[in-house]
């Protein structure tokens, strides 16, 4: 499908839950945080009937979200059963990477073709503290095993902080000389939280080109910009929701463990899939991809949606 703006929508990103064991302070609160009772998150069933809809609008990726994804007992059963739907040709899960270690080879098993994996630091104890828990071994081991278990072409997000991870620029480019993989710098959004942050925290992803001039234009498709270090066999990409709007780019629906579809990250709006199956789930998940606003308002201020990260799905 079409939204009236005449993108192409054909990705959908599937929350499955909003709890993790993690509390990224760019993420989750610290302590006021509760999370949905188990009761009110779409159970396996719901979310593979909601895959199968969005199949039939038009989707052809769908990236499981949390929180995080593999804190769900029955993320096996979810994988498997999403990436039978005929019509979708890519099924991708965005994990913290602390599990991997135990979930990595049966995901493999279960249909999931790629991984993105948040790596805020590559400093164990600056890990922790934008973790606020995390060991940055867990991710390291996870990693390894997820490469053990057959995935390449991995991503691994990294989400600029002012003054905490941007001196670590260069070493998360230097992960790409030897490995076909992509470092991805994200720009800080203003959204819970966060919003009220200090704003030297929110720097620009050119921070990235200015640190590292021998960065060259590459081809790429999606909604990051692409780049290389000649030679290098990893590419690093910038994603910039604040300097750079991609939202001509947009591709993109997004469904809350709770079961509301929004058609924008940063939108108010949102349409409640559960209870429907049918023609009426097809007709909810169209009726999203018609209302995506043209652009965010990031630039007036704030994000417009009154939701957490984790509770929308990143």
């Amino acid at each position: 499908m079409q939204d009236q703006f005449g993108r192409k929508i054909n990705y959908l990103r599937l929350s499955v839950t909003d709890q993790c064991n993690y509390r990224c302070i760019y993420c989750m609160p610290e302590a006021s945080f509760i999370s949905c009772k188990p009761e009110h998150l779409l159970t396996a069933g719901e979310l593979t009937a909601i895959s199968r809809a969005a199949a039939d609008c038009g989707i052809r990726k769908i990236r499981l979200t949390g929180g995080e994804p593999l804190m769900r007992p029955d993320i096996l059963k979810i994988c498997s059963d999403i990436a039978s739907i005929d019509g979708l040709e890519e099924l991708c899960l965005t994990t913290n990477g602390s599990l991997l270690t135990k979930y990595a080879k049966d995901l493999k098993a279960a249909g999931i073709s790629r991984l993105n994996i948040s790596l805020n630091s590559l400093n164990p104890e600056k890990y922790r503290r934008i973790s606020r828990c995390g060991e940055l071994s867990d991710v390291l081991s996870g990693i390894r095993a997820a490469e053990d278990a057959g995935f390449t072409n991995m991503k691994y997000n990294i989400v600029l902080l002012g003054g905490v991870n941007d001196d670590e620029i260069s070493d998360f480019i230097a992960l790409t000389k030897d490995k076909a993989m992509e470092v991805r710098f994200i720009e800080l959004m203003p959204m819970g939280e966060c919003a009220a942050w200090d704003s030297s925290l929110f720097i620009s992803t050119d921070e990235v080109l200015k640190k590292s001039p021998s960065l060259e234009p590459v081809p790429g498709s999606g909604v990051a910009r692409h780049y290389r270090v000649p030679g290098y066999k990893g590419i690093v990409g910038l994603i910039s929701p604040i300097s750079g709007s991609f939202c001509d780019e947009c591709s993109r629906i997004r469904v809350t463990a709770d079961g509301m579809v929004k058609p924008c990250l940063h939108s108010a709006a949102e349409i409640p899939l559960r209870g429907l199956s049918g023609d009426a789930l097809r007709a909810a998940i169209a009726d999203c991809i018609l209302q995506k606003p043209e652009r965010h308002h990031m630039d007036q201020g704030c994000s417009d949606t009154c939701r957490s990260m984790n509770e929308i799905g990143g």
